[in-house]
């Protein structure tokens, strides 16, 4: 094996490798001897079919599989001489001339090909005693918790008849049967019975719910509706639709009171318990946004901390993917690719930027991981598998086993919660400033986000 380096670009390194016509024969005539061996052929005593017949029948196969594991050796030999920290797969560009590749597979002749290597970037870690960054913390005050029972209370609200004339007010069940037309026939799916429905609850059509308002028991109304862009069943997706509606009932909501009878009818003993379990939901979710918060300081700090060369095909890897997001929600919304007040090409240089950050921190976040040691425990990747399958009620399992048998899936899995623990390591180190704000500050969006 003849190796050659013939390029040095940056991250990107280029060599030329040939693989001798003698040494490839002589792997062809080791794998005909082994075949030789358990050979049956019809004709011949088993394994005494004579090599030259062999090659004929399976010589090029088998040295198809020469000269993989040949490229595949010299690879790993390169990686291995010249230490060599990949970024991605290596790109092999194997001879344009098909004789070439006729003589290498007959073993008559050389085998060239070059291989480039895109690595990653070599940087100084350092430390980290000069970051200060402020976590915002916030206190759970009880009106945040009487405004969560009152909201649990509105979920098993009871709704009680309303008196015969009264018209349908906002927040009223409605018990009506309907008939859906286009261009003046019913189309299929379009009919239902005793259907149930709350107005401004939104979970009909929109328009739909706002044309019963001030009907009343008996009444008929004819709802005229556009279906959205983006409506699931392709035929009706952007359709002007009417429905007959007729409204057989009208209940009126009557509100389950914060109180004992509420906490039973969640499954709590008291309501004290249930007040304390909901206060600890409300803790959690504050420590979360403001956990949020302090990583993303964190990683804005690191961002610009460190600046070196990124690997070309990661960065483009992740533009794709941040990229091909973007077309998916653009055609959900109808809009175009640009984003509002920007055209194509700066939409895409702005994406570009953000690919760069990701790219940059994911490797700062790798590097200092590695250099500290950082492990997930096999405890840490059960629990972020049963809280993915409890996300699919009814198949856990198949949730369980596609990622179980699926390593790429596990990798999903497996990269956040090791940036967590990158995260944490390095909050150990720097200086972490409480400060505190109000729910709403807490809470809000960063524009740069």
């Amino acid at each position: 094996m003849q190796v050659t380096q013939t390029s040095t670009q940056g991250l990107k390194q280029e060599f030329k490798v040939v693989l001798p016509a003698g040494d490839l024969a002589a792997k062809l005539a080791a794998q005909l001897e082994e075949v030789q061996a358990r050979a049956q052929i019809k004709g011949f005593r088993p394994g005494k079919a004579p090599i030259s017949h062999l090659r004929k029948l399976y010589g090029k196969g088998i040295m198809g599989d020469v000269l993989q594991e040949a490229v595949n050796e010299a690879n790993r030999k390169i990686i291995a001489d010249h230490n060599l920290r990949l970024a991605v797969d290596p790109k092999i560009d194997f001879p344009g001339d098909q004789a070439e590749v006729e003589r290498a597979l007959e073993a008559e002749g050389d085998f060239a090909f070059t291989v480039a290597f895109e690595t990653l970037p070599t940087f100084d870690v350092g430390s980290f005693e000069d970051i200060s960054i402020v976590r915002p913390v916030a206190e759970v005050e009880a009106s945040e918790v009487d405004k969560a029972l009152n909201a649990l209370a509105e979920r098993v609200q009871e709704f009680e008849p309303r008196a015969e004339g009264a018209p349908a007010e906002k927040g009223d069940k409605l018990t009506i049967d309907f008939t859906g037309k286009l261009n003046g026939e019913p189309f299929e799916g379009g009919t239902g019975g005793d259907i149930d429905i709350v107005l401004g609850s939104g979970s009909f059509i929109p328009g739909f719910e706002e044309q019963l308002e001030g009907i009343t028991a008996g009444g008929q109304q004819v709802v005229k509706v556009r279906f959205p862009d983006d409506y699931s069943a392709k035929h009706l997706a952007g359709k002007d639709a009417e429905f007959d509606v007729t409204v057989k009932a009208i209940s009126k909501p009557s509100p389950l009171q914060v109180g004992e009878e509420l906490s039973k009818k969640y499954g709590f003993e008291t309501l004290e318990a249930m007040q304390s379990a909901v206060r600890g939901n409300l803790e959690a979710d504050f420590e979360k946004a403001s956990r949020e918060k302090v990583k993303r300081a964190l990683l804005d700090a690191l961002d610009t901390r460190y600046s070196f060369e990124l690997p070309p095909a990661l960065v483009e890897q992740e533009f794709n993917g941040i990229w091909s997001q973007h077309e998916q929600e653009s055609r959900r919304a109808g809009q175009s690719l640009a984003e509002e007040g920007k055209t194509e090409e700066e939409t895409r240089a702005e994406f570009q930027k953000i690919a760069e950050r990701r790219v940059r921190l994911g490797l700062v976040l790798a590097e200092i991981g590695q250099l500290a040691n950082v492990k997930i425990e096999d405890k840490d990747l059960t629990d972020a598998l049963v809280e993915r399958a409890r996300m699919f009620p009814g198949q856990e399992k198949q949730i369980w086993d596609y990622y179980t048998k699926n390593e790429q899936a596990m990798a999903s899995l497996r990269a956040p919660i090791y940036e967590e623990r990158v995260v944490d390591h390095i909050l150990k180190q720097i200086s972490v400033v409480d400060k505190p704000v109000s729910r709403d500050e807490l809470f809000a969006e960063d524009d740069a986000a």
